[in-house]
């Protein structure tokens, strides 16, 4: 597929979900973006949107964080599933944070990347949600739509972001991730996508072969 027809996807699918390419508020504290991102990890937004104001109540920052006790900790994101895992990268990146970068969360993908529990997903989310786009985050929702659409065969997230980046101007990046999620949660579904509804089914590769 070349950047045209893509673009012509795009635009469709955003004026399908208006609500989904909305600019985003200006940037505050990146620092609750980021540990949302890393508790988001094989569990729903819902869960992790349930335990935010709590871990935020009683770890506002990367330094108590950073201080924090682990069986803390843990009691506190055990919903999340992983819990163990979470909460070790949790407080490490936050010890990263404090140590290195005066209790700041970076905004480069470089520096991003250096913090213990941190992948390109999570990097990209963080610098979409402050407007410092350098990717695009590829979840479960954007792996699987840019595959079953045809934007990309790669087998592996890192390789289905280049083929996005290679599609897409830099000023939608930040909008795909957000736009293919609403449309996987939305139509196209993992086991029964909805294409008799899909606004792109002519140019989608899945419907083109029912």
């Amino acid at each position: 597929m070349d950047t045209r027809a893509a673009c012509r996807i795009f635009r469709a699918l955003a004026r399908f979900y208006p609500e989904a390419v909305e600019e985003y508020p200006a940037c505050g504290d990146p620092f609750p973006v980021l540990a949302a991102t890393i508790l988001s990890a094989q569990t729903t937004d819902r869960q992790v949107d349930s335990i935010m104001p709590d871990l935020l109540s009683r770890y506002p920052g990367p330094a108590s964080l950073a201080a924090a006790g682990t069986e803390d900790l843990e009691r506190i994101i055990r919903p999340t599933g992983y819990y163990h895992a979470k909460a070790r990268h949790l407080i490490a990146a936050s010890r990263t944070l404090a140590d290195r970068f005066g209790g700041q969360v970076p905004l480069s993908m470089r520096d991003l990347l250096s913090l213990p529990g941190v992948g390109r997903k999570t990097a990209n989310i963080v610098l979409s949600a402050c407007g410092k786009d350098e990717g695009i985050a590829v979840d479960t929702h954007v792996f699987r739509i840019a595959r079953r659409i045809g934007l990309s065969s790669g087998k592996s997230p890192d390789r289905v972001e280049q083929d996005l980046l290679a599609l897409f101007p830099w000023h939608a990046w930040g909008k795909v991730n957000g736009l293919f999620i609403t449309h996987g949660r939305t139509l196209c579904t993992a086991r029964k996508p909805r294409c008799g509804e899909c606004p792109v089914r002519r140019s989608c590769r899945y419907y083109r072969s029912l």
